[in-house]
């Protein structure tokens, strides 16, 4: 079938001006990416999964601006963690902020320092896992990553590393438009977190990349917001092997338009696979997660959490699908998606889905939206406690299912400060 006129067009015009060297075992990946990038064309809004988003933004072939955030002396997440932090600005590299790229057990290199090379253990995962993403829904915009992404970080852990890897985003230049691509690899029975923050660019495109084998275990927690007239678009790519354990969790607070897809594979037996999400939103604010999350073996779980507080006309999505492909017997999935819309101009899109060819398997969805809880608001009032005081608890009760996903309990309050510190500056 002939590719339309409008998705052949709007791709041609979105990497017009980008480059990519095609040597080596990177280049081949990113001919490779192209290829496919060139046959799927530029993703538009009556695509089935971009029919609540709409994706011109980040198509058009410049970076809409972004004025830059006065952060008003608040510090940077995560800021009080011991971790081994890497800093970009803009989407480059910044070795004047980065701490050594070295820690016991973890093998740290960038993408731009083994591009050259004939050979190198990133070949047999960039590009890999999301080819293997694309199916069945299609994602042009991660293979558009994979084609011109010039840089990124490449992590192989082969032991328990003994604090996280902090990835930092600066944004300093109000028409940047960077795109980074990360590869993670966990040997067997090695441990990892990684952190992210920062608003990173004008517009921003990421991949993250992230095999698990067989009894490792992979955390990851994010932190966006900051610049509100910021743009993102990322994805995450995982693949989790028997045993192991693959646990994420975002929160975003602020951002014109942000969407975030996660797609995970459970390909051994007994692995695990937790994505979480909290988002608040004021006004002029789209907020996007769509997951899929496929079991492909035995006795394995997931649960995806996603919570989303909405107001003065901000609109949250949700899109989630758990997969369970015939043999995944014993499969536990579990789905919940909600919304607490503030005000009646703010909207809640939701699509949940199952689909499943196996028969001994425990799956659930469920999606709602609602106001705050008068009768809790009374009772919290008829108790002296201030009106903005007790909406800030009430929306923090809501959100504290998703922040119970993060296992360490000092990311987790770090998570806690940044809702407090929001809804304190939106009047909550």
């Amino acid at each position: 079938m002939a590719l339309p006129h409008a998705k052949a067009d709007l791709l041609t015009a979105r990497i017009a001006g980008l480059t990519f060297d095609a040597a080596g075992w990177l280049g081949r990946a990113r001919s490779d990416a192209l290829a496919r990038l060139t046959a799927m064309g530029a993703p538009v809004k009556r695509d089935e999964y971009w029919r609540y988003t709409d994706p011109s933004s980040l198509t058009a072939p410049e970076a809409p601006r972004a004025v830059l955030f006065d952060a008003g002396g608040e510090a940077p997440s995560f800021d009080g963690i011991d971790r081994l932090k890497i800093v970009f600005v803009d989407g480059v590299f910044d070795p004047a902020q980065s701490d050594a790229l070295n820690m016991a057990g973890v093998e740290i290199l960038r993408l731009a320092e083994v591009a050259p090379a004939d050979i190198h253990w990133a070949r047999d995962l960039y590009g890999v896992l999301e080819s293997r993403g694309q199916a069945p829904v299609p994602r042009p915009m991660a293979t558009l990553n994979t084609a011109f992404a010039d840089d990124g970080i490449l992590i192989r852990v082969t032991a328990r590393a003994s604090r996280p890897v902090s990835l930092i985003y600066t944004h300093k230049s109000e028409t940047s438009d960077a795109m980074l691509h990360h590869c993670i690899k966990l040997e067997p029975g090695a441990e990892l977190t990684v952190l992210e923050n920062g608003p990173a660019a004008a517009r921003f495109t990421k991949v993250m990349e992230v095999d698990v084998a067989e009894g490792a275990r992979f955390h990851h927690i994010r932190a966006q917001g900051r610049d509100h007239e910021r743009r993102a678009h990322t994805h995450l790519f995982a693949r989790v092997g028997a045993g192991a354990l693959f646990k994420s969790f975002t929160l975003t607070a602020n951002g014109r338009l942000t969407r975030n897809e996660a797609v995970i594979e459970l390909v051994g037996d007994e692995a695990v696979a937790h994505v979480a999400g909290a988002a608040v939103g004021d006004g002029d604010f789209h907020h996007d997660d769509t997951v899929f999350v496929t079991h492909a073996a035995e006795r394995c779980e997931s649960r995806q959490v996603f919570k989303k507080v909405l107001k003065n006309g901000a609109v949250g999505v949700f899109q989630g699908k758990i997969l369970v492909k015939p043999g995944a017997q014993k499969t536990d999935g579990y789905q919940i998606s909600q919304s607490l819309l503030l005000d009646d101009h703010s909207q809640f899109l939701a699509k949940p889905e199952l689909e499943i060819y196996a028969d001994d398997v425990k799956c659930s969805h469920g999606s709602t939206s609602g106001a705050i809880d008068e009768t809790a608001l009374y009772y919290l009032r008829s108790r002296g406690v201030p009106l903005r005081q007790a909406q800030s608890l009430l929306v923090l009760a809501f959100l504290a299912e998703a922040i119970q996903e993060i296992e360490d309990e000092a990311l987790a309050e770090d998570i806690r400060s940044r809702l407090e510190s929001w809804l304190a500056r939106h009047g909550q």
